[in-house]
């Protein structure tokens, strides 16, 4: 399954560092995460599948259940011209593509922009609703999507014509083996493809990328290229600093909110199972680390032989908790991003909060030491007998 990741500014900055070369210590001053982790967070089609139409989150809200249709609203919603001036076909990829871009630009975070309906969009048009003082129903109506708009700052299209920079284009990249200790004699865990690197740039999937691009190589595009992609450049930064942060294991979600509680990002969020639940009450962040390595020690995650030694796993997007590291009060737990973005809302992690690279490294750029983070049932509930 191809994996969606890091930032570009956060691949800039790592540059030629990504090239193998090994094998490699952190320096002495870096901080290296130490978490609770199990070895295989990939989902297969089908799981994703599953996640993506499971309707737990509403326990969350007390929302009943979806109606039987989940078919996207074609009617209440204008065709975008864009769409018409690409040739593409006009179908509901192109209707839900659209919001999840005017979601994304937001701040109302659905994730992936893979262009399906599912939970995680359906769950960000909810608390953008909640936001606005409207009726929630996680429906997209005509007034909800005016406000949408508006929040997303009235851009012309949500598809554009981007022409490829150097930066963007850039490698090196990598062919990153499945083992540790392999993983870690390489410089930096970078990406393993352009098309990788420009999907996460992006916010997209592989597939919407394809499908604005038909016939298109995205692994040999060059600087000055032109490459059809959803509009998430542009949205109109939040003065509001960042008070506190809510993290929701029912609802699979992290609100970030300023001194009011009002909401000023909605992420969606993978967090622990029932095997590693996350925490539960109060907690802090204690530091805020972008590039991190990775501590690998087998005495601390599941599903590992015991016996095996302890390695570190260098910085980049396919490191095990992406691209940034935002360390907890609680021992061993923080939030961090994903080397699987797809699988964002919906698989379980290991006691920890997993966003979107993207979604990570802007948190980690609002948030810092003594920021509180409260935790929501998270917990497992208790099995009668038991």
């Amino acid at each position: 399954m191809p994996r969606l990741l890091l930032p570009l500014s956060v691949a800039l900055a790592l540059g030629t560092a990504c090239a193998p070369e090994g094998p490699r210590e952190p320096p002495a001053d870096a901080e290296s995460a130490e978490v609770l982790w199990a070895p295989d967070d990939t989902l297969t089609r089908a799981e994703l599948e599953a996640g993506r139409l499971d309707d737990s989150w509403r326990d969350a809200v007390r929302l009943g259940p979806p109606p039987a249709a989940r078919e996207f609203p074609l009617d209440t919603i204008a065709i975008p011209a864009e769409w018409r001036e690409l040739g593409r076909p006009v179908d509901e990829r192109a209707e839900v593509l659209r919001v999840q871009t005017l979601l994304d630009r937001a701040r109302f975070y659905p994730g992936v922009l893979d262009g399906r309906w599912g939970k995680n969009t359906e769950k960000a048009v909810w608390w953008f609703q909640v936001s606005e003082g409207l009726e929630p129903s996680g429906a997209v109506d005509s007034l909800t999507f005016e406000r949408l708009q508006r929040a997303a700052g009235e851009p012309a299209a949500t598809v554009i014509a981007h022409v490829l920079g150097a930066d963007e284009v850039a490698g090196p990249f990598v062919s990153i083996p499945s083992d540790v200790y392999r993983q870690s004699r390489l410089r930096c865990l970078c990406y393993e493809s352009l098309a990788e690197k420009l999907a996460e740039r992006f916010h997209a999937s592989l597939e919407v990328l394809a499908y604005l691009n038909p016939g298109a190589d995205l692994d040999a595009l060059a600087a000055g290229d032109t490459l059809h992609v959803p509009a998430v450049d542009g949205a109109v930064p939040d003065p509001r600093p960042i008070e506190r942060v809510v993290v929701s294991g029912v609802g699979s979600y992290v609100h970030a909110l300023d001194a009011d509680g009002r909401i000023v990002y909605h992420f969606p969020t993978t967090l622990g199972s029932q095997y590693d639940p996350s925490p539960l009450g109060d907690l802090a962040v204690v530091s805020v680390h972008p590039d991190p390595w990775f501590h690998y020690q087998p005495r601390l995650l599941s599903g590992v032989d015991k016996s095996k030694p302890d390695t570190h796993l260098p910085p980049g997007p396919n490191n095990l908790v992406g691209s940034v590291w935002i360390k907890l009060s609680e021992p061993h737990y923080g939030i961090h991003g994903t080397r699987d973005p797809a699988a964002i809302g919906y698989a379980s992690s290991s006691g920890c909060v997993r966003l979107t690279n993207w979604n990570a490294t802007l948190l980690a750029g609002t948030v810092g030491a003594g920021t509180a983070v409260e935790f929501r049932d998270t917990q497992p509930a208790p099995v009668e007998g038991g």
